[in-house]
């Protein structure tokens, strides 16, 4: 049965929807070249390529709505952006954005005697210092009641999620202490292979191992929200197969508009709405053939799914940083050397040369020029609310415990 927003909240959480978060002042990172970024997005459209305009157009619910970027965070990923701790350009850019709760990468990679699983427990450690110390602006996503206290305080919930298996492959006793520390999300596999299964990139799609079978139920088990949005399309068949219960691609694209190894075909997006799953869009040049994406591209994508999945089972997932970049200056430079090193890797998708970011789209509030945009387009005010967080919030509380 679909809950309206405030009926879910009153049953989930017990508490009303908090005051608007409107008017906040918007700002980037504060911190070491973030600060130049943070700064120079705000100001000057964030380097977007030429002829082409921020999109800000405002919807009134979106204040009052559950706004949930399936994959997010206040930095962007695999960008030369800075670190934390987070500045108060940073912060300020997490308040104005309206969003209530992101899907947060702590994966570590493991160097020298240092294992993956350690270095990911250290990342997480980080990011709880970051809402330590900042508590009027960042909160702990661990159930849905602290996203709707978080709501109401307008805060930023983290929600810890996982984008590799790696840290946990070799031994799945870790799960229970991954969801102890706060894990809520896991992907089996990234992009190439693992003791789990086949990532998107990966030469041969030979599926979910035993291991990751056994892995999927275990995260079931605990209360972690199984991702696919990274796997291979057998494994990513396999996975909902194995599940029992709904589960989630946070963030893909539709592979019917544009054809990319990272997104999802129509069976498979089918197949995730009838076991109740929700699969989010993206804001990645996976959703064109040729140039920065657009806005339009993105509404495109989330129309398609709509089509196939239903108003139920569609959300946003943007694969990005709340703070703007600003892409001026010797960025595309740094960017370069960071593709290249993800290229010589192995783990570098088709179009990942193009700077991942929508450049129309690059300021805090962009999930709400979406709902804009759908909204102009004739979606229902019912129908962008889901898209926008909605339809996440109800399959956290139907996964985890």
């Amino acid at each position: 049965m679909s809950l309206d927003r405030r009926t879910f909240l009153r049953r989930a959480a017990g508490v009303v929807l908090a005051p608007s978060v409107a008017g906040l002042a918007c700002g980037g990172e504060g911190s070491g070249s973030a600060g130049a970024a943070g700064a120079g997005a705000t100001a000057g459209g964030g380097g977007a390529a030429p002829g082409s305009e921020l999109v800000r157009l405002p919807w009134a619910p979106y204040d009052d709505a559950f706004v949930v970027d399936a994959l997010a965070g206040p930095l962007q990923f695999n960008i030369p952006q800075g670190t934390l701790p987070l500045g108060p350009e940073a912060l300020g850019a997490v308040r104005t954005s309206g969003i209530t709760a992101v899907n947060i990468t702590v994966n570590g990679r493991g160097e020298g005697e240092m294992s993956a699983y350690e270095a990911t427990l250290g990342r997480m450690a980080a990011w709880s210092r970051e809402v330590e110390a900042h508590p009027d602006v960042l909160s702990p996503g661990r159930s849905v009641a602290d996203i709707a206290a978080a709501k109401q305080s307008g805060a930023l919930a983290l929600v810890y999620g996982l984008q590799d298996g790696v840290p946990f492959e070799d031994d799945l006793d870790r799960l229970d202490t991954l969801y102890d520390e706060g894990v809520r999300i896991i992907q089996p596999t990234y992009n190439v292979q693992n003791q789990l299964g086949s990532g998107c990139l990966a030469p041969e799609d030979t599926g979910l191992t035993a291991l990751g079978r056994e892995a999927v139920t275990r995260m079931e088990d605990a209360g972690i929200l199984v991702d696919l949005s990274h796997c291979g399309p057998r494994t990513t068949l396999d996975g909902l197969e194995t599940a029992r219960g709904p589960i989630s691609i946070t963030h893909s694209g539709c592979t019917a508009v544009y054809d990319h190894p990272r997104s999802k075909d129509d069976r498979t997006l089918r197949l995730l709405a009838e076991a109740g799953g929700v699969v989010g869009i993206y804001f990645m040049p996976f959703l064109n053939p040729a140039g920065a994406p657009t806005a339009d591209d993105v509404v495109r994508h989330v129309e398609h799914a709509l089509d196939v999945c239903g108003e139920d089972h569609v959300g946003i997932g943007t694969d990005q940083g709340i703070v703007p970049l600003d892409v001026s200056g010797d960025f595309q430079e740094q960017f370069d050397v960071v593709s290249a090193r993800r290229a010589a890797a192995g783990i570098a998708a088709p179009r990942e040369d193009t700077i991942p970011y929508v450049p129309q789209l690059n300021h805090p509030r962009r999930l709400e020029a979406v709902a804009g945009l759908m909204a102009e387009r004739g979606h229902a005010p019912r129908v962008i609310e889901k898209v926008l967080g909605a339809n996440f919030m109800r399959l956290f509380s139907e996964v985890w415990t």
